[in-house]
């Protein structure tokens, strides 16, 4: 059986997710997802789920921390990168206030992708992302270890933006559907994970 491994850009299937008006989508089960990506002679290895919490959004990051904890429980790996305040002004005002930019989620997804390609830790990857900043990982890969087989899967309505990595498909709502957790799911100390009530049908 060819080993396959997932490496999925958080925060860009999230907000694709998130423009389907479908909230009970957002507790979606990326390890499931990534199997209904198998060909019938390939095994899941692992499923990397890149991201980072926004601290200063209480009830975002209680959400999210919920569902990073439920993913973990079905077998997925979290890194998780950071954000970083960023002054940020107005042109037309002059006025100015501190923002927040997400940092280290792709040089983090680009990094692992090479390494377990040069280690050899798998086969095929599935890459989940319509971030363009992913096309030189990918290149590195095609190019030092052109036997490996890669495929991007773009985000839903995102695969013109996903053009400079050479997207295969674009995931549908209805593969997404099929894909849920459970509302509730325990981890291996037996603590039970429930959806976040913003997440319920």
């Amino acid at each position: 059986m060819r080993r396959v491994i997932t490496y999925i850009d958080g925060f860009n299937l999230y907000h694709a997710v998130n423009d389907l008006k479908d909230q009970r989508l957002k507790w979606l089960d990326l390890w499931a997802l990534s199997a209904s990506l198998l060909r019938s002679d390939e095994t899941l290895k692992a499923v990397n789920y890149f991201s980072a919490y926004a601290t200063w959004l209480h009830e975002p990051y209680s959400r999210h921390r919920a569902y990073v904890a439920a993913l973990q429980a079905r077998g997925v790996t979290a890194i998780m990168g950071k954000f970083k305040q960023k002054p940020r002004s107005c042109r037309a005002c002059g006025a100015m206030w501190m923002g927040h930019e997400e940092k280290e989620t792709d040089v983090h997804i680009a990094v692992r992708l090479v390494a377990d390609a040069l280690l050899d830790e798998f086969e095929r990857a599935i890459v989940i992302s319509a971030d363009s900043d992913l096309a030189p990982a990918l290149r590195a890969v095609r190019h030092h270890r052109p036997e490996k087989r890669l495929l991007v899967a773009a985000p839903p309505g995102r695969f013109g933006n996903a053009r400079d990595l050479g997207p295969k498909l674009e995931l549908t709502k209805g593969r997404i559907r099929k894909c849920l957790l459970p509302a509730e799911l325990e981890d291996a100390a037996g603590n039970v994970i429930k959806r976040p009530s913003a997440y319920c049908p």
